[in-house]
């Protein structure tokens, strides 16, 4: 008697279907750290100093320096955008996150191109010094630059990092619910729907009606 096949009811998930979950929590993973570093180092490096330079004078030297936020405003703005970015890449969908991840990505790409750019910059250390002395076109020599933009810089490579996974795979990460609201005593709860009216109590229809509701239904 030959053996009658057995057909198997539990048909194992497609394989693009079972990896798209996992890449999903691996870029999310990554994409979170990188993010929120990369905004903190941003704006931490934007406040330091990036140049050095001293200005002569009849009286000798006067030295001077100028920090990230001197030379560009930026990486520090940019950076503010970028961790806005990050958060709101969890409060949207479809169209919306990848806008948002977009503008993520181009926040990063920002921070890094001024950074780049305010590495060889010496007209924010002229103008300071041109302010101290009291003479503008006060001129600048012995001009030293840190590794401050350079770390502003990998700042804003991170943040990209992050744009970019969240235009790859943010359309698998999860969405902030709108089931649950606050309360009155500031806890999270589950929406109820608004309280019928007494229609006996006229206090409350009319309290139903200024709210636009249907005392009636």
């Amino acid at each position: 008697m030959s053996a009658v096949p057995q057909t198997r009811t539990d048909a194992a998930p497609a394989p693009a279907q079972a990896a798209a979950p996992r890449s999903a929590r691996r870029s999310l993973a990554l994409a979170l750290p990188a993010g929120a570093a990369g905004a903190g180092v941003a704006l931490l490096a934007a406040g330091r100093t990036w140049a050095e330079g001293t200005a002569r004078l009849a009286q000798g030297e006067l030295p001077s320096s100028v920090t990230g936020s001197d030379v560009t405003g930026v990486p520090g703005a940019l950076a503010v955008v970028g961790l806005a970015a990050l958060v709101a890449v969890f409060a949207v969908r479809k169209a919306g996150r990848i806008a948002v991840a977009a503008l993520l990505a181009l926040s990063g790409l920002g921070i890094a191109v001024a950074a780049a750019l305010g590495n060889s910059d010496t007209s924010a250390l002229s103008e300071k010094a041109s302010t101290a002395v009291g003479l503008s076109g006060t001129g600048v020599h012995h001009v030293t630059h840190t590794a401050w933009p350079w770390v502003t810089a990998g700042g804003g490579v991170l943040l990209l990092l992050a744009g970019l996974l969240a235009l790859l795979h943010g359309r698998y990460w999860p969405a902030m619910s709108g089931r649950y609201e606050r309360t009155a005593d500031g806890t999270r709860g589950p929406r109820r729907a608004p309280k019928a009216p007494d229609l006996d109590r006229p206090e409350e229809i009319w309290k139903s009606l200024d709210r636009g509701e249907d005392p009636t239904r």
